[in-house]
């Protein structure tokens, strides 16, 4: 072997072992993340704790004749249009459950502290999930996508497959930089037929995906995690600087020290944060918002507890 082809085959070892034992780590810390999670679970709730992926736990049966003591708002109002009397929707327990990640994998996601990125805390969420999920018998499901699939998985059942999201995740490099929400919620409703639990998460920093959400939620049991890092709203005063947008690649030269662009630049993340949180409770979609520096798991906890809630009235 000559002396090139050595060093090409030490530096490909060393690229090995480096990804190997980034991967190690993600999974010790994935795994202290969501044994904290059912600790606190165990600990704090008490049995009154309904998980996150077991949805509406309903799924439709038939209809038949309203009883006096109904819930009014399971009557069939097209059947009972047709004349015959008033019938009601049952259902039956769901005894299997679907999870379907969608996680936005652009450019934007990079942003943050090396570690902390956006991606990483959306990669951290997903496989914490992805391994609650399997303990409770769920099929897990992935979308990642930019404007563009950029990976797709079936869902399948056990933990095998959470370790194969996890994997996938820490080695995804994906093909676009781009970012379009639209096109990403369009494959999730062609592609997702069954009613599932559908956990969306991205820094929703896009327009137009508004009309497509509204149906996923429709169709489907939508939970809503936005991820945001404090460095796109609350810039330094460090004068003029160059600033490169993370998808076009463009530089643009902004002075930071400028009093009204800063306050603009906070008044449109919050505008844009409230939106988003005004149309998730139109349209009874679980939201949460997370910031890269925080922990997210008491957020997640306290989703949890709502959904709970929220589930013991319908």
């Amino acid at each position: 072997m000559t002396a090139v082809a050595k060093r090409n085959t030490h530096r490909l070892f060393l690229q090995l072992r480096k990804k190997c034992q980034e991967l190690k780590e993600l999974l010790k810390r994935l795994r202290k993340y969501e044994i904290q999670i059912r600790k606190a679970i165990n600990s704090q709730m008490q049995g009154d704790f309904h998980s996150i992926f077991k949805g509406s736990g309903l799924e439709f049966d038939e209809v038949r004749p309203y009883q006096y003591g109904d819930d009014i708002r399971a009557i069939d109002w097209n059947v009972s249009a047709k004349g015959h009397g008033t019938f009601v929707k049952t259902f039956k327990e769901e005894k299997e459950q679907t999870i379907f990640f969608i996680l936005d994998v652009s450019a934007s996601q990079d942003i943050g502290t090396p570690g902390k990125t956006k991606f990483d805390i959306g990669k951290e969420i997903c496989g914490v999930l992805a391994l609650s999920g399997a303990k409770e018998s769920s099929q897990l499901g992935l979308i990642c996508y930019s404007d563009e699939r950029e990976n797709y998985m079936k869902p399948r059942k056990g933990l095998p497959q959470a370790y194969q999201i996890i994997y996938s995740l820490a080695k995804l490099q994906p093909k676009s930089l781009k970012t379009n929400l639209t096109k990403a919620i369009s494959f999730a409703l062609n592609s997702i037929k069954k009613r599932s639990v559908i956990i969306m998460i991205s820094d929703f920093i896009d327009e137009g995906y508004e009309h497509n959400l509204k149906s996923l939620a429709r169709k489907h049991d939508l939970v809503v995690i936005r991820i945001c890092d404090k460095r796109e709203t609350h810039l330094p005063k460090l004068g003029i600087i160059p600033v490169q947008d993370k998808e076009t690649k463009k530089t643009l030269w902004i002075n930071t020290s400028f009093g009204d662009f800063r306050n603009h630049l906070a008044a449109n993340y919050g505008t844009r944060q409230k939106v988003l949180d005004d149309f998730s409770r139109k349209h009874q979609i679980n939201f949460l918002s997370v910031d890269t520096d925080e922990d997210y798991v008491p957020k997640l906890l306290r989703l949890f507890k709502i959904r709970n809630k929220s589930l013991k009235r319908v």
